[in-house]
């Protein structure tokens, strides 16, 4: 086997291994069952990880939010990915009274949820 044949081996082998080398997946659909008015602080530290964003509403009520864009399958293509654009995003907002929970909401959207609107005629100026 000549030695170009083998770097060019080599190099593909790398580069499919990097492709599996990333970040960890977070489920935020699933995870946001796992939380119920009552549960602590430590418990959402546990389960959900340390939030994207926080918010004070009011001295005792604290908001925790979560986030995560939903990669569409080009996005997952090593090296070229970010060229595209995300499938949809979720969100968890996760309020505290005190230290423990007293509301848990998921949302989900598409990046096409509102593609509809640009069928409809009453967008256009009429003079």
């Amino acid at each position: 086997m000549s030695s170009i044949r083998k770097i060019i081996i080599f190099l593909s082998t790398l580069l499919l291994l990097s492709s599996c080398a990333d970040k960890p997946i977070r489920h935020l659909a699933s995870d946001a069952s796992l939380i119920k008015p009552g549960t602590s602080r430590e418990d959402v530290l546990t389960y959900l990880g340390d939030p994207d964003a926080q918010q004070m509403t009011s001295e005792t009520t604290e908001r925790w939010i979560y986030y995560e864009e939903r990669q569409s399958a080009m996005q997952k293509t090593p090296y070229l990915g970010g060229l595209f654009n995300a499938s949809g995003y979720s969100r968890i907002v996760v309020t505290f009274e005190g230290d423990n929970v007293v509301d848990c909401t998921f949302s989900s959207h598409d990046s096409d949820e509102f593609d509809w609107a640009d069928d409809y005629s009453w967008q256009e100026k009429r003079e």
